[in-house]
Parts: C-alpha cells; structure tokens; sequence
C-alpha cells in the first residue's frame, strides 16, 4: 500500500480534468490498494472518467467540492488531467460556499497560468487539505532512468539530447516552455504557447518544405520541467500521440526527464516507439548538466 504522508491511508481526491491520465491515476492508485475519490470536472472529464466519479461538479460548485471531500474523508488531492478554458467569473457564482470565498477565487484567477496553478494549490491549503504529486501517490507512472524501449540511440542522438536539454534549460529559465528538438547538431524548434504537438508538427513542415535537411530518421525530442516548476499540477507528459508526431516529424527519439515527467499509456507509447524505430529515454536528473551517456 502507497504511504500519503501524516493523511495515512485516507482517500485521495482525484480532481479530474481531461484526458486518459486521471483514469490511468485511479487504476494505479487502485492497484496499489490506495482508495480514491475522483471528482470530475464538469465540461472536461471525458466519458469513462465521469463514469468512475462519485461526484461531478462545475467551477461554480468550489462550495460543493470542499464540503464533499470533507465528508467523504479526504486530506490529499491531486489535481491531474489538462483544462481547456479557463473559467470566466460569471460561472463561479454557483453555490453559497463560493460566494463566500469569492475575493479569494478572484485573486486566484488573476495572472499567467503558472500563478493561476499556485493559487489553485494554495486554495485547497487553506480549506486545510494537502496538495500532492504523482510522484506521492503514483510513482509508478513516471518515466524512469535509462532506455525506456527497445531501441537504443545512437551516438549523434545523444549528442541532438544534449543539445535539446540545453535549449530547454534556457526555456525554462523564461519560463517560455517545456521541450525543444533538435536535428543534426542543430536547434530547430522551441515550443511556446502552442504546445508540444504543435510544435511537432511544424518540424514536419519544415522537413517538409527542406528546411531541415536530413533524408534518414533523425533529431530528438526532449521535454524537461521549468527550474522550480510546481510538479504536482504541471507534470510535463508525453503519450502515444507524441509518438506518432514525432514519427511524422522524422525524429530518431524522445528523451524526458526520470522522475519528473509522465508517460501517458506506457505500454502503448513504449510499443509504438519500438514499432517506429524511436528511442525513449528517461534522463536522470543528476546528468543535466554532465555527459548524458556517463
């Protein structure tokens, strides 16, 4: 059984966004023999997860959600799965126990998302429940340390990871993005607002169009966590669709950071890679700023 810190074994609270991965959450915690709640977020969750809730709730119902996570005996809540609109303050006008805390949603829905993720936190702290990771209740799930497949890169592959991972690290320290690839010794992609598919599929254009210049299977994709990113809510992932984009883009692999980074669909995303002839590499923290291959 997962150990939650002084919450013991009380459920954990899965506040369920969209997405594979919160279902992909409650089957682990499940296997691991850890009892959960999951609380689906109206307008987000996707079918098969609101049919594994036991409450689905709109973000007029901030009132509804604390008064049921308390009765139900949860202490932990991990917030997981993506939102996809940011929520207007006509629709939190819900329930009396929204309005009460309105001046503090308000403060909490002013900024950039990254202050938006840290006030979100800091609302359930108040309410006296405790903000947790994946990696508290589900470690299984990140990416772990070395090859993650079958195929094995070769020496120009670390050599483009390297140099991704460095792009990245300058990304982060921007606070512009999470994943940069690289191809021949060359950066040839950052991502900004339009996110790590996107930004794929410009690679491909370019390929495409010749502006990268490479007829073999080539390049890599890396994805790392900002300096001082708040992993509980904002878990760089990577899944079976990045795959496929980065098998259309023509990349030789992926490379994410062990232990900081989710693999979405493990065994599909591990298959299809083997199946394209893509590596997928989990770099450990302690090689960030060393050789990658020591």
């Amino acid at each position: 059984m997962l150990e939650a810190g002084s919450a013991g074994q009380a459920p954990v609270a899965l506040i369920a966004g969209n997405g594979r991965i919160p279902l992909q959450v409650a089957h682990a915690l499940a296997d691991a023999g850890r009892d959960c709640r999951v609380v689906a977020i109206k307008g987000e969750a996707d079918e098969a997860t609101r049919g594994l809730a036991s409450a689905e709730l709109g973000w007029g119902e901030i009132g509804r959600l604390y008064s049921f996570l308390k009765k139900s005996g949860c202490r932990d809540v991990l917030l997981i799965g993506g939102v996809s609109k940011r929520p207007d303050f006509t629709s939190i006008l819900g329930d009396l126990g929204t309005l009460r805390r309105l001046p503090t949603i308000i403060r909490a829905l002013a900024g950039g998302d990254d202050s938006l993720l840290t006030k979100v936190i800091g609302l359930f702290e108040v309410e006296g429940f405790r903000v947790v990771g994946i990696k508290d209740v589900a470690p299984a799930l990140l990416a772990a340390s070395g090859v993650l497949g079958k195929i094995q890169p070769k020496d120009t592959d670390w050599r483009d990871v390297q140099l991704a991972l460095s792009a990245t690290q300058k990304l982060g320290e921007l606070d512009i993005g999470q994943a940069a690839v690289a191809v021949n010794g060359r950066v040839v992609a950052l991502e900004g607002a339009e996110g790590t598919d996107a930004m794929l599929e410009r690679c491909a254009d370019l390929r495409e169009a010749g502006r990268i210049r490479a007829k073999q299977k080539t390049g890599a994709l890396v994805k790392t966590a900002k300096p001082n990113q708040d992993l509980r809510v904002d878990l760089p992932t990577v899944g079976p669709r990045t795959i496929e984009r980065a098998q259309a883009a023509g990349l030789s692999g992926i490379a994410v950071e062990a232990g900081g980074a989710l693999i979405s669909d493990r065994e599909e995303t591990l298959a299809l890679a083997d199946a394209a002839g893509l590596f997928v590499l989990g770099i450990d923290q302690t090689a960030l700023t060393g050789d990658l291959k020591e």
